[in-house]
């Protein structure tokens, strides 16, 4: 069972390192759920993810999580405690924190320019975030973390980009910075230049027309030679 989890993680991840771009340190933003049931299951995140993903992963959260987490008391304790050893990322909600998963929400937004992970256990949340192309979905079950499938929101952004009816404004930009550092609208103008070059007069033809004037230059001379003989008989 391990190494078919393994195998099927990393064609997931395969999938998002190729078409979103996601890259090492990669990045998993964590709610308290999350915390909370890798606490119940005894699963040592910091040590287990990045095997997992086969690749050094950051655990970070927001202030919102951890002060929701502080709101609920004992309960969440040992949650809150984990929460607070990963990193903090900065959010919009200084004076006025939110709720963990709208929070977390906020973080992706804009086509997930940080290319977050998402990591939860808050079902809600989870469907909001499958409706979002590009974000990789993190889940425990019993005593397993589990990598979601792409959703098919991630699965027709992709199939779009193949068939060139999107092309997000980066690639459009790259595209254009590539050809004028080629040069290639240039090598386009030499090409036409050269076609116009051809178009010129046949230089076999002039040769030929040289040779009738030598030939028609020799006539003369022969018939002198023969107008000399006769003379020379008589």
């Amino acid at each position: 069972m391990g190494v078919t989890r393994q195998k099927h993680a990393k064609k997931i991840m395969g999938f998002y390192k190729h078409n979103f771009q996601f890259r090492e340190p990669f990045q998993v933003l964590l709610d308290g759920t999350f915390c909370q049931a890798a606490l119940r299951n005894k699963i040592q995140i910091r040590e287990q993810l990045p095997g997992y993903l086969d690749g050094a992963a950051q655990l970070c959260t927001t202030r919102c999580v951890i002060k929701e987490l502080e709101s609920l008391g004992k309960a969440l304790y040992g949650a809150k405690l984990i929460a607070q050893r990963f990193q903090v990322r900065n959010c919009s909600h200084h004076k006025n924190p939110v709720s963990g998963s709208t929070c977390l929400l906020s973080m992706i937004e804009d086509g997930n320019p940080h290319h977050f992970f998402i990591a939860t256990q808050d079902q809600d949340l989870s469907n909001k975030v499958k409706k979002k192309p590009g974000i990789p979905l993190l889940f425990i079950i019993q005593n397993t973390m589990v990598l979601d499938k792409p959703s098919p929101k991630s699965l027709a952004f992709v199939q779009k980009l193949q068939t060139n009816q999107l092309v997000p404004e980066y690639q459009k930009q790259s595209i254009v910075e590539l050809k004028e550092k080629e040069g290639l609208v240039k090598q386009e103008g030499e090409k036409r230049r050269k076609r116009k070059r051809a178009g010129g007069p046949n230089p076999l033809s002039c040769l030929k027309k040289k040779k009738k004037k030598t030939q028609e230059g020799q006539e003369p001379s022969a018939e002198k030679k023969k107008r000399r003989k006769r003379k020379r008989n008589r």
